[in-house]
């Protein structure tokens, strides 16, 4: 698979940018993706041991007997406790702090350590989570987890865009998301495996399982070559990244790509603060997507799917087994619609995936209220049919962001950052994402106590802006260079007025 990125500077020069896919690029950024599946394995298994009477019963004993023995108790109330929701947030509060500290790890020492940290970081966690005896240390399990997950999030990303040849950095980018989409698949058909474990421990290895894909992660990273950027940035040595990009593109043409890399590198340099340096007027789109875009993925609702899916369908009557296979089934359906965007993600475009996921998440979330509104009252359950047609209309919520918001949400951040702020963009994004996750994680059990089947539509109308925004300020960005990515701002209606210098213009041909 090759072909060529034909563009010229602003001068005329004419240059070629290769983009051939290789078995070396594959492989490093498979190995690299391992960092999506320990923060899916923990979104999984997290909403999964959350729904076992033994763990409950064990650390969190008022809700356990809420849920057995309160009969007067409305269904939408059951589960909520701040200390319940806390085990499941804290991670998310870690990870945000990680995440700032990744920044610098990531530009001063690589992509490669971050990841190495993240994974190691993971692996204290879980092994502290399998072994808890108490609350506080299954909370300080999560907050190692936390800090793995804020390292792995803001340099795995930038990794694989940084890796992959324009062309097809769309699907290699959406592989993280599918590594997510396979970490709380595996979560959840461990969960369903161990709620079966008599003697009510089945829970620990669901926690200590997680020190798989971190050892691998681990492990693997110390053998990932550094990406031509990072060494260009880190070391400035160029014959290192010449050599580096030669291996990663399969050829021994690449001096056009070099050149924009030192260019993008010299750049880099000359600024000491880049998180500084993105509040100037010329990086504002950058830095509004930065935000709007972590920010949209979170109330989109999808996490609390993902985090509370086996206690929502408790919720609606099912017990604890069906529960959990009915969170391995969404966990299915969402694996699958993310290999889907990764195969189409380079043919249609970021936007058109956009808007077709947004409004199909819009009319599931929509008819999944109506539902319950008119089915679930606060005691008792609904009937067969209507929990399988709401287990159905989920599967349709899901698929709708396995294929937009899912992978997208961390794709385009990573691939619109120029070099010099690069590393600073892609941390605000993953803090953005780790303070929503986590109000939303903190506050979603509460506000189904209150507000009811009505939670489905708060999050219906978010989706409804979402939508309208991607349409009229997400410039396209499929298969550009991503050190000529400052093209889509200064050709975009709105965005043109803020950047303010003169830049590369590139046209793409043989796609």
């Amino acid at each position: 698979m090759a072909g060529v990125i034909a563009g010229e500077d602003g001068r005329g020069r004419q240059y070629l940018y290769n983009d051939r896919i290789t078995l070396f690029v594959v492989l490093s950024c498979t190995m690299a993706a391992m960092g999506g599946v320990i923060f899916g394995y923990d979104i999984g298994i997290s909403g999964g041991v959350t729904s076992m009477d033994s763990f409950l019963e064990k650390f969190f004993p008022e809700v356990y007997t809420k849920m057995k023995q309160d009969t007067h108790i409305s269904n939408y109330c059951k589960f909520d406790s701040q200390l319940l929701t806390s085990f499941t947030s804290s991670l998310y509060v870690a990870g945000l702090v990680a995440s700032f500290c990744a920044s610098s790890v990531t530009k001063a020492f690589g992509r490669k350590p971050s990841i190495i940290l993240g994974g190691a970081a993971f692996l204290a966690g879980s092994a502290l989570g399998g072994a808890a005896f108490n609350v506080y240390m299954l909370i300080f399990g999560r907050v190692l987890l936390g800090i793995g997950v804020g390292f792995a999030n803001q340099s795995v990303p930038l990794y694989l865009s940084e890796m992959a040849p324009p062309k097809y950095r769309g699907a290699i980018n959406n592989g993280f998301q599918f590594s997510i989409g396979i970490g709380a698949l595996s979560a959840n058909l461990i969960n369903f495996g161990t709620e079966k474990i008599e003697g009510g421990w089945g829970w620990r290895i669901s926690l200590a399982m997680a020190s798989v894909p971190a050892s691998i992660l681990t492990i693997g990273a110390l053998f990932l070559p550094e990406t031509p950027n990072s060494i260009i940035q880190r070391d400035n040595d160029h014959q290192q990244a010449h050599l580096m990009l030669q291996r990663v593109r399969g050829t021994t043409d690449v001096q056009a790509e070099l050149n924009d890399l030192i260019k993008a590198s010299t750049i880099s340099k000359a600024i000491d603060d880049p998180f500084r340096k993105i509040l100037q007027r010329k990086y504002r789109p950058q830095l509004v997507m930065a935000i709007a875009i972590p920010f949209f993925q979170q109330v989109t609702g999808i996490n609390v799917i993902a985090f509370y899916a086996p206690l929502l369908f408790r919720t609606i009557g099912l017990g604890e087994s069906a529960s959990l296979m009915s969170a391995i089934l969404t966990g299915v359906v969402g694996t699958g619609s993310t290999f889907i965007s990764m195969i189409i993600v380079d043919k249609f475009g970021r936007k058109a995936l956009f808007m077709v996921g947004g409004i199909q998440m819009l009319v599931s979330q929509v008819m999944i209220g109506g539902i319950m509104a008119a089915e679930l009252g606060d005691y008792g359950g609904i009937s067969k049919e209507y929990s399988y047609l709401v287990i159905f209309l989920i599967c349709i919520y899901v698929a709708g962001f396995g294929w937009s918001w899912g992978p997208l949400g961390w794709l385009v951040p990573s691939e619109i950052f120029p070099l010099e702020i690069r590393s600073a963009g892609q941390s605000i994004t993953v803090a953005v994402s780790f303070v929503f996750t986590f109000i939303v994680a903190q506050t979603f059990l509460a506000m189904l106590c209150h507000m009811n089947w009505g939670i489905f539509f708060f999050f219906g109308g978010w989706m409804v802006v979402m939508t309208v925004f991607v349409s009229l300020f997400l410039p396209e960005t499929k298969s550009l260079p991503i050190e000529q990515m400052e093209r889509v701002w200064s050709e975009h209606w709105f965005w043109k007025k803020f950047v303010d210098e003169p830049v590369v213009q590139i046209k793409v041909e043989g796609l």
